[in-house]
C-alpha cells in the first residue's frame, strides 16, 4: 500500500502534508503535489494533516489513475520538503469536484 494525491489538491496545494512527511516523499508540480509511491512507507501521517482531503490509501477503489499520476509526475517534478503557503485562492478550489480534465497542470513547480 502506498498513499496517493488526487484531484482534490489541485488549484489547493495546501503543503501541511509535506511538512510532516518523514522520508520527504512528495514532490510539485505547477498547482499540486504527489507522492512517489515507491519513496512513501504506508506511515499515514500525510493524510489528517491535508485540508483539502486530497490524500487516500491507495487501496481505495478507483485510485488507479492517481496511482499512475503520482508515479509518472512524481518522476518529472522537483522535490519539495519544506512547507509554503497555499495559493491566495486555494480556498475557493477547495470543493470543486473533477478538477483534473479542466484544471491539471503537467509543469513542475518549483520545489525546495
Amino acid at each position: 500500500m502506498t498513499y496517493v494525491v488526487t484531484d482534490a489538491c489541485i488549484r489547493c496545494k495546501y503543503m501541511d502534508c509535506v511538512e510532516v512527511c518523514p522520508v520527504d516523499c512528495f514532490y510539485e508540480g505547477e498547482n499540486m503535489l504527489v507522492i512517489n509511491p515507491s519513496e512513501c512507507i504506508d506511515c499515514g501521517v500525510c493524510e489528517p494533516e491535508c485540508p483539502a482531503e486530497a490524500i487516500l490509501p491507495d487501496t481505495e477503489n478507483g485510485l488507479e489513475k492517481w496511482l499512475e499520476l503520482n508515479t509518472t509526475m512524481s518522476a518529472n517534478w522537483p522535490n519539495i520538503t519544506r512547507k509554503r503557503d497555499a495559493p491566495a485562492d486555494a480556498d475557493s478550489f477547495k470543493d470543486v469536484p473533477d478538477k483534473y480534465d479542466t484544471l491539471f497542470s503537467a509543469n513542475p513547480g518549483q520545489g525546495d
